[in-house]
């Protein structure tokens, strides 16, 4: 496995498995698979409610706790210093684990200042070795840099061949917030998987639609989470480091991008009463 190293010292795996949409009754099994098969970074979050799966995965796996990463995320329902504080509590239990690795804030709304508040608090004590934020806009993640004391190390935002997010990328490097990528297979959209410059430069390495996406976005900097309830696509996913793009495939890919969301945007006003809305 390859690391990037984020603002704070702490070291991340570059790819990792993703539990969002993976049913509590099938979370375990999924990454015990993931873990059995390499994966060292497990992505989860309170609103997938499958932490204490991934918890008791952790349990089980038999590999040393210090040797996996946990991510787990804040819900726009626990915004706030005190509800967030709460909920910190509430994750460590649900996962079994005396420390998370990184702690995102989910969403940009409701009090996700206080919400950080309470992050860099349990930062302090030792609870959360890294914290930062997801579905943060550039507007939005410039100003939360500057107004915390902690600065945030990762952004986990949608990003894949269609949504490349080239812009907030560099927004991202200036602030050196580590870019995160959720959806980098587009959850399958745009017939994602049948499209011909993914396919026909994987052809040259005898790699999938699949793996070319997690490559290209691996060499853009950008840390992947794939998620997969098969064993024998975990195995595929975590097999892109025995390659390398040109720049010319690597331009070829950057064509593709048609810089819009594949499933919605935050400053459209529905989008926001959807999310806002779900709290209620």
């Amino acid at each position: 496995m390859e690391y990037v190293v984020l603002n704070n010292g702490v070291k991340m795996p570059k790819l990792g498995y993703g539990v969002y949409q993976v049913t509590p009754e099938e979370c375990e099994r999924c990454v015990l698979d993931a873990i059995s098969v390499g994966y060292r970074s497990i992505d989860t979050a309170q609103a997938y409610g499958n932490e204490e799966g991934v918890g008791n995965a952790i349990e089980k796996c038999g590999v040393p706790r210090e040797e996996l990463f946990i991510t787990t995320k804040v819900w726009i329902s626990n915004s706030g210093y005190e509800k967030a504080k709460a909920s910190i509590e509430e994750s460590l239990r649900k996962l079994k684990t005396e420390y998370i690795d990184l702690l995102l804030i989910h969403q940009p709304f409701n009090d996700y200042y206080g919400t950080y508040r309470a992050m860099e608090e349990a930062y302090k004590e030792g609870k959360i070795r890294a914290i930062g934020v997801s579905n943060f806009y550039p507007d939005r993640l410039i100003d939360l840099c500057h107004f915390v004391e902690i600065m945030p190390t990762v952004n986990q935002v949608e990003t894949h061949a269609f949504q490349q997010q080239a812009e907030a990328h560099e927004i991202m490097k200036k602030y050196e917030v580590q870019h995160e990528s959720w959806g980098p297979f587009a959850e399958g959209r745009k017939d994602f998987f049948t499209n011909p410059v993914l396919n026909e430069i994987g052809a040259k390495y005898h790699k999938s639609a699949a793996q070319l996406a997690l490559r290209f976005l691996l060499q853009s900097d950008v840390v992947v989470i794939p998620k997969s309830t098969h064993k024998e696509r975990m195995l595929e996913n975590i097999n892109v480091f025995d390659f390398e793009l040109t720049e010319d495939d690597m331009q070829a890919i950057r064509a593709l991008d048609e810089k819009e969301s594949a499933f919605f945007s935050h400053y459209d006003p529905a989008t926001v009463e959807m999310l806002t809305g779900l709290v209620r």
